[in-house]
């Protein structure tokens, strides 16, 4: 399983890598968070053995379960906040790329600073009509400036995902929609990009993609994970 887990990141890596050459963009330059959701944790060691800096989990519990016994690693949020969660969610992740009202904002820069441990965020946009959470990019501004306006959150840019259909060019006009909205509001971190489409991701300028299965292979049963 462990070598099997390697050859898949180093064949991903590879193929981003292509993939930005023919782009006209400088290979390496895309960080890679591998998102474990539901994958054992020895497919995840396996991979950052390998060479993974970032991983990203759903779950607060399921990331609590799991982080302890993995490498050090970059860790990311990337699901849905429960403000009831923040503090938790402050206290084990290393970036938030989730947040979609100011509400989710206060509670994490409230847990921010009684943790006095500045926390990375991102600010997740809705490009989908089939997504149900994230900002409208018409409000975009708005929810930044508040943002920026909160002690302990350092706001890096925007995350968004993509929309389910097979019709790449509405894959590749949503990804343009949020690098557009991340030019008007400021950043860096253009957080675009899963399994399925993360080459119109990096056509649109992604400058880091969440893939779980592509990397880790399909998730076993419920019951077999660790």
């Amino acid at each position: 399983m462990s070598e099997d887990a390697a050859q898949r990141y180093h064949r991903l890596r590879d193929a981003i890598d292509r993939e930005l050459r023919d782009c006209g963009r400088e290979p390496g330059g895309v960080t890679l968070v591998g998102v474990g959701k539901g994958q054992p944790s020895e497919v995840l060691r396996a991979s950052i053995e390998a060479g993974l800096h970032d991983l990203g989990e759903n779950y607060l519990q399921e990331a609590r379960r799991k982080f302890p016994s993995l490498p050090p690693v970059r860790k990311h949020f990337v699901g849905h906040i429960q403000t009831n969660k923040a503090r938790q969610i402050a206290a084990t992740f290393d970036v938030v790329q989730s947040v979609d009202r100011p509400e989710a904002g206060l509670a994490l820069s409230k847990a921010a600073q009684d943790l006095d441990r500045p926390l990375p965020v991102l600010l997740q946009l809705n490009v989908s009509p089939a997504e149900r959470f994230g900002c409208p990019p018409a409000q975009a501004p708005w929810l930044a400036e508040t943002l920026r306006g909160l002690a302990g959150l350092r706001l890096e840019g925007v995350m968004a995902i993509g929309p389910l259909t097979q019709d790449r060019g509405a894959v590749f006009r949503a990804f343009e929609l949020a690098a557009k909205t991340l030019a008007a509001i400021g950043g860096s971190t253009l957080s675009i990009g899963m399994s399925g489409d993360w080459r119109e991701a990096l056509r649109a300028g992604s400058t880091m993609l969440r893939i779980g299965e592509a990397l880790f292979g399909p998730r076993p049963a419920k019951g077999r994970q660790a």
